[in-house]
């Protein structure tokens, strides 16, 4: 049954108020519109942003499209919960989220050091969101109004939707609805569920009775009447996997041999070609009368969810892990993919198939809402800087089908592409001329999760709708997907020609094995849309990590980079690429950074920043990390290992090694390149070299740190750099070896000297 759109439903009877100016986060805000109560509370961890780019503004404009009356609290104070009563009791529900990032990667680098500022905060101050936010404001939203339903979502509850390793802590966690006690949990861009659940509770349904919501999961005691469940092992079997039967034929238990001695029998019985065959004349009307229409047939597999292993399995048994987090990538196709069940100790989750995408027409409705693209003005003239970043760019998509292991978009947006039409973007290329404060005439970005992923389908209907690859363009490009770039390179056109527009830029990553399928894409990129240096991200040069990253080879890259460097040089521009690295990353071993390294100072390249593997919840790199085992090919007992960089002093390597030309690094790298037996190749000044040799300076910083600076040294000696210790005196005496206690110009520094004769005296 196809889904509601989403600007179908009746429209709540609060839609008289009309659309308010910002969403209210204050008693004042909501006297002024008129409003005694919020319908629906929206708490989240970021500043409020009337934005797009932002997900409160867009489910905060989404509900009250559809007529309820909406009020935020953004980061609000968690040790209380005062802050949570602030706009009242909501009529309706809280809704929850950690902001557009998950709280702990916010908070923590991927070497678990605290950060010290928050790019969704006001003068980018750290500090202003718990850690785990999405449980910490849902305790604190039930203990502020008892009874009142609270709502998850966004990125940080998506990610923690069933059991999941976290990182931070270094053990399996539970699903975040356990630990929040939310009744429901909605996941990915959640409008379409959303704006169901809202509706439904507003006409009065108990919110522990909506089970039936796509893209939604929830806390239940038995599985639901009417479902029936089959193992997790069935269907993709640690070891051997028979192949999946179609749900059209009848299967028997006959053996393999006694099943084709039967069709050799059966084909020679009825052979046409052998004898001959009367004519017959069947009447189609009548023979169709006989059989049900394919809506009143049984559809047994409709109503079959699939068991997990429980958390108490995947807590201590890696190879069931894997084997869940298999499972679990592959149930994400909209279209065919079945509820999963995971049982926690005497309760289950039940995670809801994934929300149907959303429609063209429904994109441009949800762009098109009523944005001031402005901070709320309680912020004053404080900088936010995400929204510095991104307040001239704009959203042209949404969803991923590379299936990077290292990315979480598939886990939360799916592999499904949602595109705008032309005309909704270049009225936003308008609305942003009109409303953002100081704009100079350049969008920054027309993008999405990948720049060029624009209008991009699979031409199979019924391929797209079965399949459960985790991705479209690896190990290569899938035969059935279409990659005309067209329809982007079109968008770009018009996006420059309107009026007051000086440039359109793509910030957004370009996937350059799809551009090469398009050189026209390529050209009108490096002719019109680059302000001189264009970043994409290869992300590693060696077969072993990309592999494991399912990422393309570097052939793609060198092709890329030929047909740019082309085509700028045609534009008569000097354009640069910024290929971006990750290190540390599961697979990846000493020798691939070394060969990394080695391919960068070949082609002269010297990176600022590198970003070390962070193992996101549910990325299936993350399952690499924690069990390493191989999780993207068939789980077995005796599964390949994998080689995992972890702990501090490997992945400070891996980091330190792509920043060769660092001398602080030069210590680390050619201590390693040591024990790989590279010494003698690597180290040097030949041009194949990594590092130098040990430089005078080094050993200068080397004598410093083991003997101090000039001044008595850790055991009361005087020593600086040059002075011996054991030395003798000038005067052939045996040094004194330094006094001790003695600074630098005390006034009997220099009594040992002897002292000159006064001639004046015979």
């Amino acid at each position: 049954m196809p889904a509601q759109d989403l600007f179908s439903y009746p429209k709540y009877w609060a839609e008289c108020y009309g659309t308010a100016p910002f969403l209210p986060m204050s008693r004042k805000e909501m006297d002024e519109l008129g409003w005694d109560s919020c319908d629906i509370i929206l708490v989240t961890g970021d500043a409020y942003v009337d934005h797009p780019s932002f997900g409160m503004a867009i489910i905060g404009r989404m509900l009250e499209s559809q007529g309820f009356r909406v009020g935020i609290i953004a980061q609000p104070d968690w040790h209380s919960k005062d802050a949570f009563m602030k706009l009242g009791k909501p009529n309706l529900f809280f809704g929850v989220t950690a902001g557009n990032m998950d709280s702990m990667i916010n908070r923590y680098t991927a070497e678990r050091r605290i950060r010290h500022d928050d790019a969704y905060t006001p003068n980018d101050e750290g500090g202003k969101r718990p850690d785990r936010a999405v449980t910490v404001y849902t305790q604190r939203c039930k203990e502020a109004f008892k009874g009142v339903p609270v709502i998850i979502g966004g990125i940080e509850a998506s990610l923690r939707r069933i059991a999941h390793y976290d990182y931070w802590s270094d053990k399996v966690r539970r699903s975040v609805l356990f630990d929040s006690k939310a009744d429901l949990l909605v996941y990915g861009n959640a409008e379409r569920p959303l704006v169901e659940i809202a509706h439904r509770i507003a006409a009065g349904e108990d919110v522990k009775a909506i089970t039936d919501v796509r893209g939604s999961a929830f806390l239940a005691s038995q599985v639901l009447p009417g479902w029936h469940g089959i193992d997790s092992r069935n269907v993709d079997k640690p070891g051997k996997i028979d192949p999946i039967h179609s749900p059209y034929q009848e299967i028997d238990n006959a053996s393999c041999s006694e099943q084709k001695a039967s069709l050799e029998n059966e084909s020679l019985n009825t052979d046409i070609t052998q004898q001959a065959q009367p004519v017959q004349i069947i009447d189609f009307k009548a023979k169709s009368l006989q059989n049900k229409s394919w809506n009143d047939k049984k559809k047994p597999w409709l109503n079959t969810y699939i068991n997990l292993p429980t958390f108490e399995q995947v807590k201590d048994n890696k190879i069931l892990y894997a084997h869940a987090s298999r499972i679990f990538h592959q149930e994400v196709n909209p279209t065919s993919a079945k509820p999963l069940v995971q049982k926690h100790g005497d309760r289950i989750i039940w995670l809801n198939p994934p929300a149907t995408p959303l429609t063209e027409a429904e994109m441009d409705g949800v762009f098109g809402l009523s944005y001031q693209r402005v901070p709320h003005p309680s912020y004053g003239t404080a900088k936010i800087p995400a929204y510095e970043m991104i307040k001239t760019s704009i959203n042209i998509m949404r969803g991923c089908f590379g299936g990077c292991t290292f990315c979480s978009i598939t886990e939360h947006e799916g592999r499904i592409i949602q595109s705008r039409s032309e005309d909704s973007i270049i009225n936003e290329i308008e609305d942003i001329k009109q409303k953002v404060p100081g704009f100079t005439g350049v969008i920054s970005d027309l993008g999405g999760p990948t720049a060029n992923m624009y209008q991009l389908r699979c031409k199979s209907e019924k391929a797209e709708a079965t399949c459960r690859k985790p991705s479209c363009v690896w190990p290569t490009i899938c035969g059935h997907l279409d990659t005309d770039h067209t329809p982007t390179i079109n968008l770009y056109r018009r996006a420059r020609k309107v009026k007051g527009i000086k440039k359109v830029l793509i910030a957004s990553g370009v996937r350059y094995d799809l551009a090469i399928q398009d050189p026209e894409y390529v050209k009108e990129l490096a002719t019109h849309h680059v302000g001189g240096y264009l970043k994409i991200a290869p992300e590693h040069t060696e077969e072993g990590p990309l592999n494991k990253m399912m990422k393309p080879g570097m052939g793609s890259y060198d092709k890329f980079k030929e047909m740019f460097d082309h085509y700028s040089k045609a534009a008569g521009k000097k354009q640069y690429l910024i290929p971006y690295f990750i290190s540390a990353h599961p697979g990846t071993t000493d020798m691939d950074m070394v060969n990394l390294a080695l391919w960068l100072k070949e082609n002269d390249f010297k990176l600022d920043q590198v970003q070390n593997f962070y193992p996101s919840p549910l990325a299936n790199a993350t399952t690499l990390y924690h069990t390493e085992i191989d999780s993207l090919r068939r789980v077995k007992k005796d599964s390949e290992s994998v080689p995992i960089p972890k702990g501090t002093i490997q992945r400070r390597l891996h980091k330190a090694i792509l920043r060769y030309h660092d001398p602080a690094n030069w210590a680390l790298i050619r201590a390693a390149l040591t024990k790989m037996g590279l010494a003698r190749k690597l180290i040097g000044s030949k041009p194949g070299c990594l590092v130098p040799h040990e430089t005078r300076g080094e050993k200068e910083q080397l004598h410093y740190k083991k003997n101090g600076k000039g001044k008595n040294n850790a055991s009361g000696l005087k020593t600086s750099p040059g002075q011996k210790k054991n030395s003798t005196h000038k005067y052939g005496k045996p040094a004194n070896r330094g006094k001790q206690g003695l600074t630098r110009f005390s006034e009997n520094q220099f009594d040992d000297r002897k002292p000159k004769k006064n001639r004046s005296k015979k």
